[in-house]
């Protein structure tokens, strides 16, 4: 990712061209006196969760009229994933 450094002058009088910026994107690093004040980045594109996508899988299958299959080894892995996963340790956040 491109990393460009711009003033606090320049990101206010072309907001506009630092966001198309970002949007082809750059990463832009506002400076004020040759110190980073912030940092702008693409947003991360959204995610579907797997509820989402099973239940999309699910009104996929009743608009075709046939049932949406999963790949044995992809559904063996989901599996494996899902019966080892561990509670988020939170206790740093502290």
């Amino acid at each position: 990712m491109e990393t460009i450094h711009i003033s606090e002058e320049e990101a206010a009088r072309d907001f506009a061209g630092l966001i198309a910026r970002v949007r082809a994107g750059a990463e832009v690093v506002i400076e004020s006196e040759s110190s980073p004040v912030a940092r702008v980045s693409p947003a991360a594109p959204p995610r579907r969760s797997v509820s989402e996508s099973i239940a999309l899988a699910e009104a996929r299958s009743i608009e075709r009229g046939y049932e949406v299959v999963m790949d044995p080894d992809f559904a063996a892995d989901m599996e494996e994933i899902i019966a080892n996963r561990k509670p988020r340790d939170t206790s740093a956040w502290d």
